[in-house]
């Protein structure tokens, strides 16, 4: 074989192949559920043998259990190692998924919390925020159901202001592709209810920073003592 000539199994590696046929880049671009069983194999696989690539090695092993992959999931590391391309890591790799996608199945699932008012968020950042000597700004992350996917810390400051960064805001809910909406918070450890030109400011500044990323920001919730300010229902956004 010619020594600048790659080797059938280098050719065969997935990062070898054209980039529409890539199944790690179908997933980034298209998404998990774009993806066929044995395009999400072939990940695991990460390369096929000298006459195959991992794709079609991929398919080759789900026929051999009837393209179900309850059968795959049962399959031995010596059931799996008798493919031509299959080592003891490669075995491992596929028991390893199918056993974590056997647990998912056995795990409850758990509702998201719905925001439906301000009193809604009020419970959910009121465990969070309340009876701090300092003031912590938050962010509640909601799905187009304006259910929470997520709770997340922003800044901490001292006893009467934090700096909120915007940027950093947008930038972390655009790293969750289901993010649709926010809900701002932070807590006043004076107990005072009434928000501050400051925070109405910022308020106004993140408002027209997620205008523009099509991220909406319907309100800003205050925790002060036992209860709390909408902003939102205050008219002040």
């Amino acid at each position: 074989m010619n020594p600048d000539t790659p080797s059938p199994n280098k050719l065969n590696s997935i990062k070898n192949w054209a980039e529409a046929d890539r199944p790690r880049e179908k997933l980034i671009t298209k998404g998990r559920k774009a993806l066929s069983d044995a395009e999400l194999i072939a990940i695991l696989l990460g390369s096929g043998n000298a006459t195959e690539s991992a794709v079609a090695l991929a398919r080759r092993i789900l026929a051999g259990f009837d393209n179900d992959l309850n059968k795959l999931g049962l399959a031995t590391l010596r059931e799996l190692q008798k493919y031509k391309g299959v080592g003891p890591a490669k075995a491992i790799s596929i028991a390893a998924a199918l056993e974590l996608g056997t647990r998912r199945q056995a795990t409850a699932v758990h509702t998201l919390p719905q925001i439906t008012s301000s009193k809604d968020a009020f419970d959910i950042l009121y465990g969070f925020l309340a009876d701090l000597p300092h003031e912590e700004f938050m962010v509640l992350m909601l799905n187009r159901a304006n259910r929470v996917i997520k709770e997340l810390y922003i800044s901490t400051g001292g006893s009467s202001s934090t700096v909120v960064d915007v940027k950093k805001i947008f930038r972390l809910v655009l790293e969750h592709d289901r993010a649709a909406s926010i809900i701002l918070a932070h807590n006043h450890p004076s107990d005072n209810l009434k928000p501050s030109k400051a925070d109405i400011a910022i308020t106004t500044k993140i408002k027209q920073a997620g205008n523009v990323l099509d991220i909406a920001v319907l309100d800003h919730i205050i925790v002060a003592g036992k209860g709390y300010t909408s902003l939102a229902d205050e008219g002040l956004m």
